[in-house]
C-alpha cells in the first residue's frame, strides 16, 4: 500500500513539475529594452490599423470610458473577466511595459509580472500575430494618452482564477504557436487565414465551448452560442448558416464592410464587430478574409454535403397560426413589408433571409426582446433601428410571429414553441 501511495505522490509531484515547466519555461528575456525609442509615425499608423482589425476597442473599452482603458465586464460561467488599460498610463497601464512584455503577453498569455493571463484574452489566437505586428501594435498603444483607471480584480470562483488553474487549463489547450503560410495556397488566401484565425480570431465567438470553456481549433468555424452575452454565432462553413460557398466574394466583402448584403444584415456581436473593426479594413485584407472564409466553406462543403430537406416540424395550431400573422401585421409589416420583403438600406428582408430559419432561434429571440440597431458604418452613419418588444410581446406572442416569419414567403423552418422562447429568455436573464 505504501509503495502505492509513494508511486501516486511521485506521479501528481512529476505532473506538477511539468505543468509549472510547461507554463512559465519560455525562455523570454523581458529584461531587454526593446524599441526604447519612439516609433515612425508609420509604425503607429500600422498599430493603430492591427488594433482595428483585431478589434481590440470593443473588448478594452468599458461603456462610457476612455477608448482601450480598460474595465470592461465579461461575464464567463466561472465568474467575471475584466479587460485590461492598454494606455501608457504607467501605473494602470502599459506605460511601464517594453516591447518583450507586450510580445510575451501575447505569444505567451503571460503578464509583465508573469502571471498568468485569464484565456478570456484570446492568446491562443493572439500567439500567431507576427513579432512585427506585435512591436507595430505595442508602438500604438504607447502612442495613447495615458489614463488612470485601475483595472478591477477578476471576480472568478475558486478555484478557476488561480493561478494553478490558469496553468492547468494552458497546459490543456494552449501552446504558443507561429503561423505558417500554405504553400499551396495564394497570398491572398494565407493573408485571409492570418487575419482570421489570429487578429480577427473569429473561431474565440464561432465555434462551441467545452465544460472548461475551451473553444475549438483556431480554425473552427462551426459555430456556437456565446456564453455570457448568449447569442449563437452561426456556422461559417454551412450551407444552411451562412452558405459563404455559394455566396457571391463581393456580398461577403460588403457584409463586412456595411453590415449588410443581398441576403444578411449582423446584428449582436458581429455588430460590434463591423462597427469598430471590419469597416475600417482595407478592401484587400477584406477580401483576403472571404477569399479564406469561402475555401474553408466549400471546403466543408465538399468533405460532407449539406442536406437542404427540412426536418419533420410540430404543426402550429389554429389559434398559433392566427395569432403570429396578427402580431405581425400589427408590429412588423410595417418595417419588413407585408411579404417580407423588407426595404432597401432600412430594414431587412425576412423572405429567403437564413438567419430567420436558422435552426438555433437564440439571435431571434434576443432581437425580439431587446431591438437593436444595425451597425453604425462610413455608409450609414445613423442606421435604422428595431424596437424592442420584451413590455409589448409575451413569450406565446413571440413564438408564434416567429413561426410565422419562418413558415411564410417560401422560408421552410421548424415552428418555434412558447416553451422554445421561454428557454432562451431565461438564459438570456442570467
Amino acid at each position: 500500500m505504501k509503495r502505492v501511495f509513494f508511486a501516486l505522490c511521485a506521479a501528481l509531484l512529476a505532473i506538477a513539475m511539468w505543468v509549472v515547466y510547461d507554463n512559465f519555461a519560455d525562455g523570454l528575456d523581458t529584461n531587454v529594452a526593446v524599441m526604447s525609442e519612439p516609433a515612425s509615425a508609420d509604425r503607429v499608423a500600422q498599430g493603430a490599423y492591427l488594433a482595428r482589425a483585431g478589434n481590440c476597442v470593443s473588448c478594452h473599452t468599458a461603456p462610457g470610458q476612455a477608448s482601450y482603458a480598460g474595465g470592461r465586464a465579461f461575464a464567463t460561467p466561472f465568474g467575471t473577466v475584466y479587460a485590461s488599460n492598454l494606455t501608457s498610463d504607467a501605473d494602470t497601464g502599459l506605460g511601464t511595459w517594453n516591447a518583450q512584455h507586450f510580445w510575451r503577453a501575447l505569444h505567451h498569455g503571460r503578464s509583465k509580472d508573469g502571471r498568468l493571463l485569464a484565456p478570456v484574452f484570446p492568446y491562443n489566437h493572439t500567439s500567431l500575430i507576427t513579432r512585427a505586428d506585435s512591436d507595430a501594435l505595442f508602438a500604438f498603444f504607447q502612442s495613447l494618452a495615458p489614463v488612470a483607471r485601475a483595472t478591477p480584480a477578476h471576480e472568478l470562483r475558486w478555484p478557476f482564477g488561480t493561478q494553478a488553474a490558469f496553468a492547468v487549463w494552458r497546459s490543456l489547450y494552449f501552446k504558443p504557436a507561429t503561423f505558417h503560410a500554405d504553400a499551396q495556397q495564394s497570398p491572398e488566401w494565407n493573408r485571409g487565414a492570418y487575419l482570421v484565425q489570429g487578429l480577427g480570431h473569429c473561431a474565440a465567438c464561432h465555434s462551441a465551448r467545452d465544460a472548461l470553456g475551451a473553444s475549438g481549433a483556431l480554425d473552427d468555424l462551426s459555430g456556437g452560442v456565446m456564453p455570457g452575452v448568449n447569442w449563437y454565432a452561426p456556422s461559417l462553413l454551412s450551407v444552411l448558416e451562412t452558405d459563404l460557398a455559394h455566396t457571391p466574394q463581393n456580398e461577403v466583402v460588403r457584409l463586412l464592410k456595411t453590415g449588410q448584403s443581398s441576403h444578411a444584415w449582423v446584428n449582436g456581436p458581429m455588430g460590434e464587430v463591423v462597427q469598430n473593426s471590419t469597416q475600417y479594413l482595407r478592401d484587400d485584407d477584406l477580401r483576403a478574409m472571404a477569399t479564406y472564409l469561402q475555401s474553408r466553406a466549400q471546403q466543408a462543403l465538399s468533405a460532407q454535403p449539406e442536406s437542404t430537406a427540412v426536418s419533420p416540424s410540430r404543426k402550429a395550431s389554429v389559434r398559433s397560426v392566427d395569432n403570429g400573422a396578427a402580431v405581425y401585421k400589427d408590429h412588423c409589416a410595417q418595417c419588413h413589408g407585408d411579404q417580407g420583403q423588407g426595404q432597401a438600406d432600412a430594414y431587412p428582408a425576412l423572405a429567403g433571409n437564413r438567419s430567420v430559419q436558422i435552426g438555433n432561434i437564440t439571435n431571434l429571440v434576443q432581437i425580439l426582446t431587446y431591438g437593436g440597431f444595425s451597425p453604425a458604418t462610413q455608409t450609414q452613419p445613423q442606421p435604422y433601428g428595431m424596437p424592442p418588444f420584451v413590455l409589448t410581446l409575451s413569450d406565446r406572442d413571440m413564438a408564434d410571429v416567429l413561426t410565422h416569419i419562418r413558415q411564410q414567403w417560401g422560408n421552410q423552418a421548424p415552428t418555434v414553441t412558447e416553451f422554445d422562447v421561454n428557454r432562451v429568455r431565461v438564459l438570456q436573464r442570467h
